[in-house]
Formats: structure tokens, C-alpha cells, sequence
């Protein structure tokens, strides 16, 4: 019985029938690499197209300050040398008081710039202000001065603004205040 006859086995007789597009090991090894390579080509491709487009940042809300802005701490103290908090309206200016028939500027009233200007934290006790009419609270300060006083409620002393967040009042009108406060607390 010849091999070929007898159905068993494989023949040699030139049917390649049963081979692959793979006949050699190198085929086979190019064949997995690009089976790799492809697909992470076109991944890296895609990713490249998706991102090249550059998103402008023409818009007020994406300006680096407006970023800045909504990125900050909530309860952020503001800045005092740049002036009161926009989040406390500030107080009205005092009304000057019509002088004498000569045009000369009449004396502060007292009352009505701590009405005014300074009532709102020294009322309350606002970020340790000293509240009008506490002594105890008061007492440390009077054995400043009265000019110790007025150079810290013009300049500003801690939490407290320079002229008390109100720039419309003058040097006068805030020593009047603090006069007015004195007297109330001794």
C-alpha cells in the first residue's frame, strides 16, 4: 500500500491546499509586532488629532484673574492696603457742616462720624474692636493717649482699616470720632 492510497498521513505530491499566508518564522514574528505596533500607532494618532486643537482662552472667564478669582479660599481676609471689602458696603461720607457766613469749616461732630463710620464694628465688637462704653475693653488704650489713639484710627490698627474704611472722612473728623468713643468709655 502506497502513502498515497492509503489516506493516512500527508502527501508530497505538490497540494498546498492546507498552508497559511505565515510560511516562515520570520513572517510569523513581522506579523506579531505589527499586530502590537498598528493599533497603538492609530491610538497615539487619534489622541494627537483629538488634543492638537488648541481651546482659546480669549474670554473674560478664562482669564488668568478671573481663574484666580473663583479659585481663591472662601473667607479670604481682602487685602486692607487695597482698600474696604467689597463684600461690606462701605459707610456714607459724612456731610461736611455748613460753616458761618465766612465760609470756615465748623468743627467735627463726633457722633454723628461714629455714626456713621465707626459704629458698625465698635457697636458689635467686630474683630475685637472695643465696644463704645466698655472701660475694661477701653482702659489699655486710654493709657496710650489720646494722640496714640488718633495715629492708630488714621493709619489703621489691626483689622482696622486706615479712617476706619471711610478715606471720604478727614484727619479731623476721625479724631473726633475717637474723642467721641474716649469720652463714652471712661
Amino acid at each position: 500500500m502506497s502513502k498515497a492510497s492509503s489516506g493516512h498521513g500527508h502527501s508530497n505530491d505538490g497540494d498546498d491546499s492546507d498552508t497559511g499566508f505565515i510560511k516562515t518564522p520570520t513572517q510569523l514574528i513581522v506579523v506579531v509586532v505589527l499586530a502590537f505596533i498598528v493599533p497603538i500607532a492609530a491610538i497615539f494618532a487619534i489622541i494627537h488629532v483629538v488634543m492638537s486643537g488648541e481651546k482659546p482662552r480669549s474670554t473674560p472667564s478664562m482669564s488668568d484673574k478671573a481663574i484666580a478669582e473663583r479659585i481663591k479660599p472662601v473667607g479670604s481676609v481682602p487685602d486692607i492696603d487695597k482698600g474696604p471689602s467689597p463684600l461690606v458696603p462701605a459707610p456714607a461720607p459724612v456731610a461736611a457742616v455748613a460753616a458761618a457766613a465766612d465760609g470756615a469749616k465748623a468743627a467735627p461732630n463726633g457722633k454723628a462720624v461714629y455714626d456713621t463710620s465707626c459704629l458698625a464694628c465698635h457697636a458689635a465688637g467686630v474683630v475685637g474692636a472695643p465696644k463704645v462704653g466698655d472701660k475694661a475693653a477701653w482702659a489699655p488704650r486710654l493709657g496710650a493717649g489720646a494722640a496714640a489713639m488718633h495715629t492708630s484710627a488714621i493709619k489703621g490698627k489691626n483689622a482696622m482699616p486706615p479712617k476706619g474704611g471711610n478715606m471720604s472722612l478727614s484727619d479731623d473728623d476721625v479724631k473726633a470720632a475717637v474723642d467721641y468713643m474716649l469720652a463714652q468709655s471712661k
